[in-house]
């Protein structure tokens, strides 16, 4: 009873006309992003930041949100229509959707994308709703030494999750809580790595280097790799999947779901991750596994309903525990913070309306996927056209003017370029600038929650080991380290890594 008043709490916030309208543009953006080759969820969150200060908390996360899940439905339009994946969580569904869009079969195609992912987004909402709040329970049970310990682990599990060598994943996650720690001691007051500058004092704009990292450094490195050709789209006719399609979806759609939800909630996993693995399944378990690669509608079905499904289910450790389980998630973070808003388990209890009402949200915005985009097909098709030497000065433009509304400061612009080149070079070194972000975002609360248990231990580090669950979060951590360590386990890691690009 308590989660039903709790999600009629939710949707009351939900359907507000403001709350409706933040949805719709943020769906509406995603589906935007991504069909179009390049951008990505990330760099597109982290443009517009600067652009959700001016708005309520709750209509911010709303809109950021629907950014993210909207991007992994826009993802597999271009990847079925062009084999092209809009986004990378997308890049699996190029393997069979474009085979059916060859065969003239791109209509059932889109179709089964739309209903595998608005399956898995119905159901994840649901899991979220009902994982959440139990979470937030357990943690406020949690003191310093277990925060600590917790953030170890989601930091210790990002690196192993990360693509290529984890040894510069490793030196990624080193250098952003370095990088974090720039500014004003918490206790002793005293500056730290400012070098004389006083804009510094309050440590480095976060807003500006996501921006320059995934905005700035992205659009380099496309100019760089776009060779100028335009492609092949896929002509279009009936939308409707026949009834053996539709039996055929039924198994992946609630199978990729369920390796979605469980994948979305690790520290890296997420939507790229799930619809990988979903894929593999399917091909390993299918009846009809001599079609995979060939246009069988279980390949699209399935990493649609995973990607769908893991980008929602990565909200919970975000919610209930103030934890990025992924660099979106850090950036949600980020957005909560500019918002004076203390990311953890006191949100429910402090912030019930943001808390239920972006639950709530993600359903609505699910809906309003199917019923947006799929009319709307051509249009999203029509955008592949546009040359992308016209698009990325306006999209610089647009980064440069949001960081500086935010401070009315030279110096975050300063911050954006500075943040553009070293994600450009991170990405010519094979170095994934997401350890970077993450060890960034969590360094400073990583510290504070570090300091704060040895203050309460009288300077004593057993704590860490003798409060069971602290001790328990950081054997784990230490069991991933030597896993991920194993020399088997990481060839394999760059190997799957390498497939994949």
């Amino acid at each position: 009873m308590d989660l039903l008043t709790n999600l009629a709490l939710g949707f009351g916030v939900a359907f507000h006309p403001m709350n409706l309208v933040y949805c719709f543009v943020g769906v509406l953006l995603g589906t935007v992003v991504g069909v179009l080759p390049g951008l990505g969820p990330l760099a597109t969150i982290a443009m517009l930041l600067p652009l959700t200060f001016g708005l309520e908390p709750t209509e911010s996360l709303i809109m950021l949100a629907g950014i993210y899940y909207g991007s992994q439905y826009g993802g597999s339009t271009t990847a079925i229509l062009v084999n092209l994946p809009g986004e990378s969580a997308s890049a699996v569904t190029t393997i069979d959707g474009y085979q059916m869009a060859r065969k003239g079969r791109a209509g059932p195609a889109l179709a089964a994308a739309a209903i595998g992912s608005f399956f898995a987004g119905t159901v994840a909402t649901v899991l979220v709703a009902v994982t959440a709040k139990p979470l937030t329970a357990i943690a406020l049970t949690f003191g310093p030494a277990e925060y600590f310990s917790l953030m170890v682990v989601g930091l210790i599990s990002s690196i192993a999750l990360a693509s290529g060598s984890l040894v510069k994943a490793l030196a990624m996650i080193c250098l952003g809580l370095l990088v974090g720690l720039t500014g004003t001691d918490i206790y002793t007051g005293a500056p730290r790595f400012t070098y004389g500058q006083f804009e510094l004092l309050d440590g480095i704009d976060f807003v500006a280097v996501a921006v320059g990292i995934y905005g700035v450094g992205e659009i380099v490195r496309n100019l760089e790799s776009r060779s100028g050709a335009q492609a092949l789209i896929a002509k279009i006719t009936s939308l409707w999947p026949s009834r053996d399609d539709l039996r055929r979806m039924i198994g992946p759609s609630v199978r990729g779901t369920a390796i979605g939800s469980m994948l979305g909630v690790l520290p890296g996993g997420g939507a790229l991750l799930s619809s990988f693995v979903a894929y593999n399944v399917e091909k390993k378990t299918s009846r009809n596994a001599a079609e995979f690669g060939h246009g069988a509608i279980e390949g699209v079905t399935a990493p649609e309903a995973a990607n769908n499904a893991g980008a929602q289910t990565s909200f919970v450790p975000m919610l209930a525990l103030g934890i990025p389980s992924n660099v979106v998630m850090a950036l949600m973070i980020g957005a909560m913070i500019m918002q004076g808003i203390v990311p953890g388990p006191n949100v429910v209890v402090n912030n019930p309306e943001l808390f239920w009402g972006l639950i709530a949200s993600m359903w609505i915005g699910n809906a309003m996927l199917v019923v947006l985009n799929l009319p709307l097909i051509g249009l999203w098709v029509s955008l592949l056209r546009i040359p992308y030497w016209i698009m990325f000065p306006a999209i610089i433009a647009f980064c440069c003017i949001g960081v500086y509304s935010v401070s009315n400061s030279a110096f975050a612009v300063y911050t954006v370029t500075i943040s553009g080149a070293i994600g450009y070079f991170l990405i010519k070194l094979d170095c994934e600038p997401a350890p970077f972000v993450l060890g960034f975002v969590l360094g400073p609360m990583l510290e504070e929650h570090l300091r704060r248990a040895m203050l309460i231990s009288g300077g004593d580090p057993g704590i860490f080991v003798t409060r069971p669950i602290s001790g328990g979060l950081l054997l784990v951590a230490a069991v991933l380290l030597v896993i991920v360590s194993r020399p088997t386990v990481a060839r394999r890691r760059e190997e799957v890594f390498v497939e994949d690009d």
